[in-house]
């Protein structure tokens, strides 16, 4: 009996791999990874870490998530608490290990070290748990937000994604777990067609542009990802949810 080192795939399979398939293969290699998980999502997590930090800092202090009165939900506080103890520990950051060498309390360092080795989804959460909507409303309009759900579902969804990436894992055709909230209007460029299917990578990369343009205005995503589309033109973005005209929306002009 063959291992399954030893099975041999037929040449006449390989070669009845239809284009397209190997054109969303490339698209998924090369596009994505280069211009989306390295500029965009890169960018707006260091951003965001920051705002934070700033926002949340300046009113409750160094150490606001060791704060339970700082948290709409005593159960949440707890786990997320729990998380971020794990998540600092296995930190290898020379600035932890230096700060742990010289502090003993509080149990954890201040907000401004600890939130730079917490995952983003710990991020997310911490944000979606904190009591002040005034103050979560202050970073949310700093990047052009009406509202603070849609920056705390924002937060969810790129944790997700960038998992994807992290792990190099299929999006073209993905079905996404969670659904990013979509406001109907915003204050900077957006989209005007809500015909798409909520769980596909389209309203990803909606709120990834506009969320990009509010740090960034001078950005080049959109016009590289349409040139690497153009590179590809056997791709079909249908299977991305992009409705139809989705080239002619403000946001992707």
């Amino acid at each position: 009996m063959k291992s399954r080192t030893e099975i041999l795939v037929p040449l006449a399979a390989i070669q009845a791999v239809p284009i397209a398939v190997i054109a969303w293969y490339r698209l998924h290699r090369y596009a994505w990874y280069r211009y989306s998980a390295i500029v965009t999502i890169q960018t707006i997590e260091v951003v965001v870490r920051t705002k934070i930090i700033k926002h949340f800092a300046h009113t409750y202090g160094a150490f606001w998530f060791m704060n339970e009165e700082c948290a709409t939900n005593s159960s949440r506080f707890a786990a997320n608490l729990a998380i971020v103890g794990k998540e600092v520990a296995r930190s290898h950051d020379d600035f932890i290990k230096e700060h742990f060498r010289k502090y003993s309390e509080p149990e954890l360092p201040p907000v401004w070290k600890t939130l730079e080795v917490v995952s983003m989804g710990t991020l997310s959460k911490l944000y979606s748990n904190f009591s002040d909507a005034t103050a979560k409303h202050g970073i949310a309009r700093e990047f052009g937000l009406n509202h603070h759900k849609f920056l705390r579902s924002w937060l969810e969804c790129l944790a997700v994604i960038r998992n994807c990436c992290a792990h190099h894992s299929r999006l073209f055709n993905r079905v996404f777990p969670i659904k990013p909230q979509m406001p109907v209007r915003l204050s900077g460029v957006w989209i005007t067609d809500f015909s798409f299917r909520e769980q596909t990578l389209y309203p990803q990369l909606c709120y990834l542009v506009y969320w990009l343009n509010s740090i960034s205005a001078d950005n080049t995503f959109v016009k590289d990802f349409k040139h690497l589309l153009n590179e590809h033109p056997t791709v079909n973005t249908r299977l991305m949810g992009f409705p139809a005209g989705w080239e002619n929306e403000p946001l992707w002009k």
